[in-house]
């Protein structure tokens, strides 16, 4: 068939704005470049549709999502899209933890949305799939389209299955256990290596209701990504079908018009942030979803978070604080069944979703699993609250995030062990510097300090490792989704910006209260600011500098767009009243 083309210019309707780059007599050099990579005639009426994939060589989170990405073409083939392949990075947490690598990994998730804007946005293209898996490649593309407000959805490349050992199942959180009982000499260096071996069996993200397996959770609860897709294990045979199935809605939202912001909501968020506090999930959750929020412009902060998990209480025996593994949950009856059950107690809203049925509706086909001892119900959780809190205090007067899975502690007080970076802080606990009672204080590791805001898994696991329990840590860095224990992260404004964090010193009586949302030191900070010199801070080049100049504090999402967080102002004024209220 042969194409028609007008003399003028056509301008692009709702459903294919393509057509400002395909259609009309001044657009022949594009068809041309565009004819040499492989469109027909035919193929310029279609809505293009950009294939944003995260596969990578580097990590088993990512290294299949090359063969996944060919189903979703298909899919999209099938319902008369014309797909068309980008590909952006991926920085792998767990090979990166305890390194300087690590820095990298948040600061990946602006790489990552910003790249995905530039393609789509480039190519003036109709609509996205972004196919991920590691950690902030989650995050990263809910971001892309909040900010583009283009139709989209996001395709997770699933959960790693189990390892085995001894008859035993684990995951990647027992090796980084196995390094500390190394450390303390509790196993020896063939041990470790056997736990290392058999932990991660084959392709797909961290298996535990880590980040990765949160955040596809909480996208599929928010609307974004099809609700069930993201269930699937990386291995299953079933795999392929949900990627067609994604290439195919992709096109449905297209012809609908149906934009990112249509699931993206202030509803949709604090039902995504429910779902997190449900399944325990990772702490991570608070940066990622205010950060997605702040991009789409709707005032949603760390204090819709906080309400999130005192409404809604721990419903899935989940690792790091539980007993089974996002393949545990997918053979229970997934999401769905999450979902089902937090819709049934009144803890979401009916929202739209990705796959074109409210969420009620895709919450009703849920199919439990008789016998299934993954999740509960709200009448009878696991825990009566959620997974983490926000709280404030000397400490940490725009908040910090404290994690509530693994440990039934609500109050700490102990002396501070302070160190100015993750590295030092591990070797302490290693050479058994650090014990039973002490709260550990690890700074200059937010956003502009590290610069990166690295995890500190290896030293949460270390502590496990040794078999130290009764121990604290507070951080203006962040922790993994497998760190469990009485740790709070994201401590703001961090030292880095001369948070308070930066005047503790050694010895300093550190009192961590759950309840009433408190993190205090017995230190005369005032004083001691007039006589202090802040450090020069490590030197960053490149993009960690660019990063370092540009990013927001960890209570805005750590964001480097330019606009103000839109929360900013709300969460200002919900810090104000709590602390008149606690002061009071």
């Amino acid at each position: 068939m042969t194409q028609d083309f007008t003399p003028e210019d056509t301008a692009p309707s709702p459903q294919r704005r393509s057509a400002v780059v395909t259609a009309g007599a001044n657009r022949a050099a594009a068809r041309s470049y565009l004819r040499a990579a492989g469109m027909q005639d035919e193929d310029f009426d279609k809505p293009m549709i950009a294939v944003v994939n995260t596969w990578s060589s580097v990590t088993p989170c990512n290294m299949h999502l090359d063969r996944l990405a060919k189903d979703v073409r298909a899919g999209i083939v099938a319902a008369g899209g014309y797909p068309i392949d980008f590909n952006t990075i991926v920085v792998t947490d767990g090979i990166s933890m305890g390194t300087p690598g690590m820095k990298a990994s948040l600061i990946s998730r602006e790489v990552v949305a910003d790249s995905i804007e530039l393609a789509v946005q480039g190519h003036q293209l109709d609509g996205v799939v972004c196919i991920v898996g590691c950690d902030k490649t989650i995050p990263a593309a809910a971001m892309a389209l909040a900010r583009m407000d283009i139709p989209g959805l996001v395709y997770y490349g699933g959960t790693i299955m189990p390892g085995v050992i001894g008859g035993k199942e684990i995951s990647i959180q027992e090796v980084f256990e196995a390094i500390g009982a190394r450390g303390a000499g509790t196993i020896d260096d063939d041990q470790l290596k056997m736990v290392e071996s058999a932990a991660c069996p084959g392709a797909g993200a961290c298996g535990g209701q880590f980040t990765a397996n949160t955040m596809a959770m909480a996208l599929a609860v928010m609307g974004l990504s099809p609700m069930g897709a993201n269930d699937v294990p990386a291995v299953d045979p079933m795999k392929g079908a949900q990627g067609h199935r994604c290439g195919e809605l992709i096109v449905e939202r297209v012809f609908a018009g149906d934009t990112a912001r249509k699931y993206i909501t202030r509803a949709s968020l604090k039902n995504a942030a429910a779902a997190v506090s449900a399944s325990g999930g990772s702490t991570n959750a608070v940066l990622h979803l205010t950060a997605i929020a702040n991009e789409a412009g709707i005032e949603f902060g760390v204090e819709d978070c906080n309400t999130a998990c005192e409404e809604t209480p721990v419903i899935c025996d989940l690792k790091p604080g539980g007993r089974f593994l996002a393949s545990h949950l997918y053979a229970s009856g997934g999401t769905r069944l999450v979902t089902q059950r937090l819709a049934e107690a009144g803890k979401l809203v009916n929202a739209p979703t990705v796959s074109g049925r409210s969420l009620f509706t895709e919450a009703a086909e849920a199919e439990e699993t008789p016998g299934q001892q993954v999740v509960s119900t709200v009448e009878a959780p696991f825990s009566p609250r959620g997974s983490y809190a926000v709280i404030y205090g000397d400490v940490a007067p725009d908040g910090a995030v404290i994690k509530l899975t693994g440990h039934k502690v609500d109050r700490f007080e102990g002396p501070a062990c302070v160190f100015d970076s993750e590295e030092d802080a591990f070797h302490a606990v290693q050479d058994g510097s650090v014990g039973e009672g002490d709260v550990i204080v690890i700074r200059y590791e937010g956003p502009q300090g590290g610069p990166g805001m690295r995890e500190m898994l290896q030293v949460t696991a270390a502590l496990k490792g040794r078999g130290i329990h009764d121990v604290a840590l507070i951080t203006d860095g962040r922790f993994s989704g497998a760190s469990y224990g009485f740790v709070a992260g994201h401590v703001s404004p961090e030292a880095a910006a001369g948070g308070p964090i930066a005047l503790i010193r050694d010895g300093d009586r550190i009192t961590i209260d759950v309840t009433a949302r408190r993190i205090d030191v017995a230190a005369d900070l005032a004083s001691r600011r007039e006589g202090h010199t802040q450090p020069p801070l490590n030197a960053a080049t490149g993009v960690f500098a660019k990063y370092r100049a540009s990013v927001a504090s960890a209570s805005q999402g750590a964001v480097t767009i330019p606009n103000p967080p839109p929360a900013q102002t709300k969460e200002s004024q919900s810090r104000a009243e709590h602390r008149q209220t606690q002061e009071a």
